[in-house]
């Protein structure tokens, strides 16, 4: 049997190694030009090399986002670009613009191309266009259900891969193609800099009372109606996978290394225990469990069971949910002494219990922590500096780049 790919985003290079290590197939990235996500750190020409030799020595993939929307002078250097992409080993390049497929087919015939979602691709009649075209793999518009997913992939040729977003941030206009930004800011969300005005609170004003602004619902808050919740659709993996969809797509360029990690165990746990047992697999609330322990909206299916997505907005806030920190890194696992070296990503203290996961288990353990050096071994009752390497003392053997976090306090 094929395997599905689970295809996760990396908005860096620690990004990109904590996906891999934590599960996925292949990784999504964006350089320095041409991407989506301005807000992401991106990778410098040799982060991506880097980022690239350590993803095949894994053997793993790496696709670069060069989906913008470019006008006339986002063309220059593009050729160049691809020539740059193909000479340094990128597995494909994910791009939208008929423009750009004209200069990557004329500059690098032997690159492997896959169609953003940004292109809205939404049946399999435009699909078979753009394989004819030299296109490898559609990356499927969002708004398709179920059912519109496997009439595509029924009437494809094999040749032609299919992928689709399962997990992440929805967009309030086809996959994408938004302008609100643009009039708002003047930050053009089709070449990389969407200011999320989306998910802003907004009012009514009449035109013959300027500077009165009435809720568009009955509550002093407003509504925030452009604000989607966020796509989750792990409890679906086997459905996913029996409709022939090629590579499950997670959202997040611009998320945490933790996110990034937490999600992709989730999605990887999932779909492992359907390959070991396809006609027994049943649905383990403890993934549901860890995707709650990241930073996110409430979730949603989105228009995967059907065309009514009434329930798919927040109206009420567009703040995200947080139950857990991410407080530390591990660098170097448990040595003789019981200590292991942690990188601090949120203050902890000497006597916390902290949860602890790591690529190689599907458990989650709960330690608490004994003892904290600073690396001159002197002791500490906190480590509160940022990105500060510390010695600590655990309940529980630790290795490298396994994660600890804790559970958020909430206010009465």
């Amino acid at each position: 049997m094929k395997r599905v790919e689970l295809l996760a985003p990396a908005g860096d290079l620690e990004k990109l190694k904590m996906a891999i290590i934590y599960g996925a197939d292949a990784v999504y990235i964006g350089g320095e030009k041409f991407g989506l996500r301005a807000a992401s750190k991106n990778f410098t020409e040799s982060e991506m090399i880097e980022g690239i030799n350590f993803a095949h020595e894994h053997e793993k993939r790496v696709y670069v986002t060069c989906n913008i929307i470019p006008h006339n002078e986002d063309l220059d250097g593009a050729s160049e670009y691809f020539k740059y992409l193909e000479s340094i080993g990128v597995d494909a390049i994910i791009i939208s613009d008929p423009g750009f497929l004209l200069i990557a087919k004329e500059s690098v015939p032997s690159m492997e191309l896959h169609l953003s979602t940004q292109a809205n691709t939404t049946n399999f009649s435009s699909a078979k266009f753009w394989h004819s075209q030299g296109i490898k793999r559609i990356v499927t518009a969002r708004e398709l259900s179920l059912g519109e997913l496997k009439d595509f992939k029924n009437n494809i040729p094999s040749t032609l891969e299919l992928e689709a977003f399962v997990h992440g941030a929805m967009c309030i206009s086809y996959s994408g193609r938004c302008l609100i930004s643009n009039y708002f800011t003047s930050r053009d969300a089709n070449r990389g800099e969407c200011a999320q005005p989306c998910r802003w609170n907004y009012a009514l004003m009449e035109e013959k009372r300027p500077g009165q602004f009435y809720p568009v619902e009955q509550d002093d808050r407003g509504t925030y109606f452009f604000n989607s919740k966020d796509l989750c659709l792990i409890e679906y993996i086997p459905e996913l996978i029996k409709s022939g969809i090629d590579s499950l797509k997670i959202e997040g360029r611009i998320k945490t290394s933790y996110y990034v990690a937490t999600v992709v165990r989730a999605y990887r746990m999932a779909i492992d225990a359907y390959y070991e047992d396809p006609e027994n697999w049943k649905f383990n609330e403890a993934w549901m469990d860890e995707l709650m322990k990241v930073s996110y909206r409430d979730f949603t299916t989105a228009f995967f069971e059907s065309d009514d997505t009434s329930e798919s907005q927040n109206y009420g806030s567009s703040s995200y949910i947080r139950n857990f920190d991410f407080v530390g890194l591990v660098k170097s696992g448990t040595n003789q002494e019981g200590y292991a070296l942690i990188e601090q990503r949120n203050k902890f203290s000497k006597g916390e219990i902290v949860e602890i996961i790591g690529p190689d288990s599907n458990s989650v353990l709960l330690s608490q922590i004994l003892e904290i050096k600073d690396i001159k071994n002197i002791t500490l009752e906190s480590s509160n500096v940022p990105k500060q390497e510390v010695y600590v003392k655990l309940e529980a053997n630790v290795k490298e780049n396994y994660i600890l976090r804790r559970a958020v306090e909430k206010n009465d």
